[in-house]
């Protein structure tokens, strides 16, 4: 499974064509998160047009599944969060919730916020944005 984080959406929203591409290559499962479909309604509501917006986020996320935070997940999500306190490493909780979503479905997290995930062992991250893999 390949999952969305939201700046990967909202390229899709903006229409990245390199990012639709990878989109329409992948023959993996394509997902996301509630946490990032979340984001994408905060960015909607808080636009310029947020009825117009919102549509194109509900039409998007129409054609994905959208994936929750389960007990394995927030089972990764208190272990990793503890790791990286201990190392000073600190995330937003909603980045790590993503993250843990990723590693609890085996999934590979697609995002252009290397930054923030390289930190976090173990996950498995792919930029359509930049094109490059894990």
């Amino acid at each position: 499974m390949k999952l969305l984080d939201t700046d990967v959406c909202v390229e899709l929203l903006r229409g990245n064509e390199q990012v639709i591409e990878s989109r329409r290559r992948t023959l993996d499962e394509v997902a996301t998160t509630w946490i990032t479909a979340c984001e994408l309604s905060y960015g909607a509501a808080k636009s310029r047009a947020p009825a117009r917006n919102q549509t194109l986020v509900s039409e998007l996320l129409a054609t994905l599944r959208v994936v929750g935070l389960d007990h394995p997940a927030a089972q990764v999500f208190g272990r990793i969060k503890s790791v990286l306190e201990r190392a000073g490493n600190i995330l937003a909780d909603a980045d790590l919730m993503i993250a843990s979503i990723a590693l609890a479905q085996g999934a590979s997290l697609v995002t252009g916020n290397r930054k923030h995930y390289d930190r976090i062992e173990g996950l498995r991250i792919e930029d359509w944005i930049r094109g490059q893999g894990d």
